[in-house]
């Protein structure tokens, strides 16, 4: 598949470029998270509105296939310690709850789900696409728990039609806002839900299923 040849519509309807956003780091790298109480939200939300804000930007933006340490905050990502999952699948768009989320490119409702819980997506959006008689799926996680009224399986949706917003702490699976956008070849049976986070034992395999967000985002900054 030729993705330079296909014309996406910007997920967050404008270009996620330096001038609108900067990248942010949640791996083990970045010192600050050692003093920072990841398991309050609203702390960990105000640690990142900063970053983003002193940056004189929009958005923040990373995360695809980086190694994070937030996940400690929850017990969803605690299997056995080799098989912890803490690396991660999408790439994430911070910004403010209620941020307009559009469709990038024709295709379907495939699901759809809140998947509530500490640490988890919040109401998602799943959408089926062809891409040059290709299947993918792309996955809309942390939305507005509202969006998910009134639409429907096998719904069509157009590139450039409003999809839904970015929803607030704790509707939202209790994190600070923002959107998880993965990309997928296969599901692999799931319905309004899918990992977004591997242990390292998994990377291999998942890296085949989850192409990179960028190939679709197109950020300069990743």
């Amino acid at each position: 598949m030729n993705w330079n040849e296909i014309d996406f519509f910007p997920v967050m309807g404008e270009k996620l470029s330096s001038e609108t956003t900067v990248k942010l780091d949640f791996s083990p790298t970045n010192s600050d998270l050692e003093s920072l109480d990841l398991a309050n939200t609203a702390a960990f939300d105000e640690y990142v509105t900063q970053q983003i804000k002193n940056s004189g930007r929009k958005y923040g933006i990373g995360g695809y296939l980086e190694n994070r340490a937030i996940y400690r905050r929850s017990i969803v990502f605690a299997t056995a310690a080799a098989d912890f999952r803490n690396i991660h699948l999408g790439i994430d768009i911070w910004t403010e709850a209620g941020t307009p989320v559009f469709v990038p490119i024709d295709g379907s409702i495939h699901s759809f789900q809140d998947n509530a819980g500490f640490g988890n997506y919040g109401a998602t959006i799943i959408l089926e696409h062809q891409l040059e008689g290709e299947k993918l799926y792309s996955l809309y996680g942390h939305l507005l728990l509202s969006d998910l009224a009134g639409i429907e399986i096998g719904q069509k949706v157009k590139s450039g039609e409003l999809l839904a917003h970015v929803g607030p702490f704790p509707e939202n699976g209790d994190w600070p806002p923002h959107l998880h956008f993965q990309l997928m070849v296969d599901l692999k049976g799931n319905n309004g839900d899918f990992p977004g986070v591997c242990s390292q034992r998994e990377v291999g395999e998942y890296q085949m299923i989850c192409p990179d967000p960028n190939l679709i985002l197109r950020s300069e900054l990743l």
